[in-house]
């Protein structure tokens, strides 16, 4: 089978015909040269208007970067025509295999974004001998195209969160549908203000926005301001996962201090190299931690008193009635009030303020667990690491969307990955 005849399975053009090829050997390895020709007595196409009109003049022949095949890199060789537009004036006309004035074609763009999603941008440039560049700006692509084309009808629960980007206090602010039959990225903000999540509700629309009927968050200050204010008729459901991050931080400072206590006045060391003891839950010890542990809660320590606190609240997410979990939630808050540990008193001051919507989670019925979420941010902070590069907002949004956001592609009569 001839190198025209499986290009035209694979790629036909309306009104261009392929002609001969030529073998190239080059600096970076052999290539393929393919002529493309437009066929006799057709008129350009305006890439203006997209009409079609008489020909103008035409320009010296470019090259086109094609899939590789067989590893041997391939192009396209046309010289476009100019078209005297009655609308548009003097302009070059539309080529069906690029976009503008880029060099590569649509389909070895579409190809690179293909390979994006499984590798990193590093990896697919030094796979297919291009570069960083041309990987990125087909990602790009695919994002804007994607993005431009997704449905975002029937979006009735989110999930917001943040995670760091960069170093020091630099964040962005993501938002997830967490809907069963559909969970993708939805929109990226930067940082984490109040402007930023009033920029995702300003994005989303009004009706889109009275259409949700569950939000799930952190207990972040300004989303919660801003939730209140821009989609009050939902279920807010506080996260579980941060509700016992607050718990195991607080545990964990306890420690710190009760164990540096202990040092300075002379007294047995129990509790050095114990962090993961309290902080870890008891199914997940090993047989040596749980021995360990065993010895441990002998001692009558603030930690100890601490970790016992924690793991009573663990029940909280066993109950069914939003009543007789608010009756819980109360015992305890009293309970750890009076434990005079400060770390502790400050979580339960900060859930007896947040009481309603900790009870949110029991009239969702609890079916938006905290693993949703965290399991989209353990894969954002993924997908950040691999698109390193240009360190910029803009790189990160689109590799955050080209790999999170499940984003439509375009159909095309041959799959080439």
């Amino acid at each position: 089978m001839q190198l025209k005849t499986i290009l035209n399975r694979v790629q036909k053009f309306k009104s261009f015909v392929y002609g001969p090829a030529s073998w190239i050997e080059g600096a970076k390895g052999p290539a393929v040269d393919i002529e493309l020709y437009p066929r006799r007595n057709s008129r350009p196409v305006c890439s203006g208007c997209g009409h079609r009109g008489p020909g103008y003049d035409t320009l010296p022949m470019r090259r086109f970067e094609f899939i590789p095949m067989w590893g041997i890199r391939v192009f396209f060789l046309y010289s476009p025509r100019r078209v005297d537009c009655p609308g548009c004036g003097i302009r070059v006309e539309r080529m069906p295999w690029v976009a503008g004035k880029h060099r590569l074609t649509e389909a070895y763009a579409w190809f690179l974004a293909g390979w994006a999603r499984r590798l990193s941008w590093k990896e697919v440039a030094v796979s297919f001998r291009t570069t960083w560049d041309h990987v990125f700006h087909s990602v790009e692509m695919a994002v804007s195209w994607g993005r431009a084309h997704r449905d975002l009808s029937g979006v009735e629960a989110i999930g917001i969160d943040e995670i760091q980007w960069q170093r020091g206090h630099h964040y962005l602010t993501l938002v997830y549908q967490i809907d069963e039959n559909s969970r993708r990225l939805l929109w990226v903000g930067k940082r984490r203000k109040v402007k930023t999540l009033l920029g995702f509700f300003r994005w989303f629309g009004k009706e889109r926005t009275q259409e949700l009927q569950y939000i799930c968050s952190d207990m972040w200050k300004p989303y919660l301001k801003v939730i209140a204010k821009k989609a009050g008729h939902v279920i807010h459901i506080l996260d579980r996962f941060h509700i016992m991050a607050h718990l195991s931080k607080a545990i964990d400072e306890v420690r710190a201090q009760e164990a540096k206590e202990l040092k300075d006045k002379g007294y047995d060391p129990v509790l050095t190299k114990t962090r993961w003891l309290l902080l870890k839950r008891p199914e997940n010890l090993t047989e040596t931690q749980e021995t360990r542990l065993a010895d441990l809660l002998q001692y009558n320590l603030r930690s100890i008193r601490s970790y016992l606190l924690k793991e009573e609240f663990q029940l909280f997410w066993s109950y069914i009635s939003p009543y007789w979990a608010g009756q819980f939630l109360d015992k305890w808050c009293t309970k750890t009030m009076r434990s005079k540990i400060e770390p502790m008193k400050k979580v339960a001051r900060r859930l007896r303020k947040h009481r309603p919507l900790l009870l949110n989670w029991f009239r969702a019925k609890g079916q938006f667990s905290s693993g949703i979420v965290e399991g989209f941010n353990n894969k954002a902070k993924l997908t950040t690491r691999k698109a390193y590069g240009f360190r910029s907002y803009h790189a990160a949004e689109i590799a955050l969307y080209h790999t999170l956001g499940a984003l439509p592609v375009p159909k095309t009569t041959h799959e080439f990955f």
